[in-house]
């Protein structure tokens, strides 16, 4: 957040504004994904509706987007585990558990420097060996449970709701004062700086197909999801501006229990002592459910980029033994496990929104060009009011965009750049499509 102005405790209206985005745009994938008789990525969609370079630029955003957001949780992951070793008594040296580039800088509770912002010596081994560790399962292979996965949910939910029972007791209302310290512009701010957390919305427009009745259950499906996932987080950023000043959260990767801790050691808090073990427990769950199967989405996004002729035959290469892509599994592996030890998790964030919200504006403008060029294609579902949605979601995207810092947008174009060499001077001889131009 160096330099951007915050939303400060304004981030609850943030959190609304950023579930509107997606709410649009949600609406533009289940449009898009009923489009084609397979569940599957944007990638997928666009290979299959708007061709080779649109899928392409899509694929290798997604890669930004998927890689990004992973860092970010990674290091978030990392920052909860420190959290738990603390709990215990447990005090690693910093140097291997803070990254090498602190924007910000590192304090401790007392406000002492523990680093000055910009580099340091350090690297941030328990984000790193998260990735690594997942990376060693995926190879080995692993099925997504649905009671599995149903437990996680649950035990985030039971922790957020535990969480907010305990907080409203220890509000002080006067930190909400003023609610809104940098205007809209702090909101739209803060909107662009979470916005990935709500990545992962858009798998419910894949369900498009499976729907008795697309053109009402997608829309309730999609809304009700985005409300519920918006009120809980709603809720917990309520409570924690409450809690503690807002500009004491500034660049920390776990600010929920960090603030459980200030708290706890106050007259009267000892009771936070013990929330704060149970959301530590709850979020670091949550945190390996989402590495996991992001981490599992990356690599197959670099598997049918491969196997569509885009990248290099080895990426789609099965390991003999356990059946998965073993090779694409391991570079997605170390593309996110590297820059996990080095950066922030701002940066990262930075990257992870931006991807993101590229990839929802090429979405949303594919939705309009295809009514145009195809109108008569069945469609299992047809987002409503004609192109309103998706160009009001293509707008309120670079809104978001727009918030995000210079240096964010200069790596985004490095990465698009790099991208589009790439598939000019290879994939696009060597794509299943190379043979007929």
């Amino acid at each position: 957040m160096a330099g951007r102005p915050g939303a400060g405790p304004a981030i609850a209206i943030s959190l609304i504004l950023v579930a509107f985005v997606c709410a649009l745009t949600g609406l533009c994938y289940a449009e898009l994904a009923s489009m084609i008789p397979i569940a599957g990525s944007a990638y997928t969609y666009t290979y299959a509706t708007m061709g080779e370079l649109i899928a392409w630029i899509i694929g290798w955003d997604l890669i930004l987007e998927y890689a990004g957001s992973n860092m970010t949780v990674s290091v978030g992951f990392a920052a909860h585990v420190v959290d738990l070793l603390d709990w215990f008594g447990f005090h690693p040296p910093a140097t291997w558990i803070s990254p090498a580039y602190l924007p910000e800088g590192l304090q401790d509770l007392a406000g002492n420097w523990l680093y000055h912002p910009g580099w340091h010596f350090g690297f941030n081994i328990p984000a790193f060996f998260v990735v690594l560790i997942l990376t060693v399962i995926l190879v080995r292979g692993i099925r997504e449970s649905a009671s599995t996965n149903n437990m996680m949910v649950g035990i985030k939910l039971i922790a957020i709701l535990i969480f907010v029972t305990a907080a409203i007791h220890f509000i002080h209302p006067t930190n909400w004062h003023p609610f809104m310290p940098n205007g809209m512009s702090g909101v739209l701010t803060g909107g662009s700086i979470i916005f990935f957390t709500y990545i992962g919305f858009d798998s419910v427009s894949t369900a498009a197909e499976e729907c008795r009745k697309p053109q009402r259950d997608l829309p309730i499906g999609i809304i009700a999801t985005l409300i519920v996932c918006t009120v809980l987080y709603v809720a917990v950023a309520v409570c924690l501006t409450g809690l503690v000043p807002w500009k004491s959260m500034v660049g920390d990767a776990a600010p929920v229990v960090n603030a459980l801790k200030k708290l706890s050691l106050l007259p009267g808090g000892h009771s936070l002592h013990w929330i704060r073990l149970v959301v530590l427990f709850g979020a670091i769950m949550g945190m390996l459910s989402s590495l996991l199967v992001y981490q599992l989405g990356q690599s197959r996004v670099w598997f049918s980029m491969s196997r569509d002729g885009l990248l290099p035959k080895v990426f789609s290469n099965v390991h003999p033994i356990f059946r998965t892509p073993a090779f694409s599994t391991w570079v997605a592996g170390f593309v996110v496990a590297i820059p996990s030890g080095l950066f922030d998790i701002g940066t990262l964030a930075d990257l992870s929104n931006i991807g993101t919200l590229f990839a929802f504006v090429l979405v949303s403008i594919g939705v309009v060009v295809l009514r145009y060029r195809e109108p008569e294609r069945r469609r299992g579902f047809r987002v409503p009011f004609g192109p309103v949605i998706p160009l009001l979601s293509v707008l309120f995207c670079f809104l978001l965009m727009a918030g995000l810092p210079i240096i964010t947008w200069f790596r985004f174009l490095i990465w698009l750049a790099i991208g589009l060499v790439i598939y000019f001077f290879y994939s696009r001889h060597r794509s299943e499509f190379a043979g007929l131009r």
